[in-house]
């Protein structure tokens, strides 16, 4: 008897963990498998841990709000020292080719003295990702806006644009929306890869 309770223990504190990757939206429903859904989850639980310094009673929200102040006045410098490269590259092997090419593309560029060129990520804007995020730019402008920009120069926008968004229209992106957390990780692990290395872990 006791034995049957601990497994079903065991079994509930399974299903929790496995349940804490399956959050889904309408929005990622329409455009995403359900494993690709897993993987999109993934990414944005990887970004939500770094900014929380693995603090797991806290939450994207609360995480987020707290060093907005900071990439308002340094830029996305905060990102770029909180967010572990090494993990994000793990991160990137845990989910599926398939997910990580509905979202990203690699194409080159030179250095500012264009003496070396490299592989730079971007934003596949012929990707699911692009659907998804016009998708939810139908119902904000703020996102439309966001969407326009990638499209037009395969990049998300100015490392500036979403914090300083967010800290001067403090209502206009819920924190508390998935698909707002969703656009926020994608976008400044986006620009941390950038900085740090665009290549993908296997790649290298």
């Amino acid at each position: 008897m006791k034995k049957n309770i601990i497994i079903l223990v065991y079994g509930i504190l399974l299903a929790l963990i496995s349940c804490k990757s399956e959050i889904r939206t309408p929005e990622l429903e329409k455009h995403f498998s359900s494993n690709q859904i897993s993987d999109v989850n993934k990414i944005t639980e990887f970004f939500t841990e770094q900014i929380c310094k693995n603090n797991k009673k806290s939450d994207f929200k609360s995480c987020f709000e707290k060093m907005l102040p900071e990439l308002v006045q340094n830029g996305w410098k905060p990102i770029r020292e909180i967010v572990d490269f090494e993990k994000q590259k793990e991160m990137y092997n845990s989910i599926s080719n398939e997910t990580f090419n509905e979202i990203w593309n690699y194409h080159k560029r030179q250095n500012l003295t264009k003496e070396v060129e490299y592989n730079s990520i971007g934003i596949n804007t012929s990707g699911k990702y692009m659907n998804y995020l016009e998708e939810i730019g139908s119902k904000n402008n703020y996102v439309a806006k966001y969407v326009e920009e990638i499209s037009a120069s395969g990049d998300v926008p100015s490392r500036a644009s979403v914090q300083n968004h967010i800290f001067e229209n403090p209502n206009d992106l819920n924190l508390m929306d998935h698909n707002i957390q969703v656009l926020i990780a994608i976008n400044y692990l986006t620009q941390n890869n950038q900085q740090k290395q665009n290549k993908k872990s296997n790649e290298q």
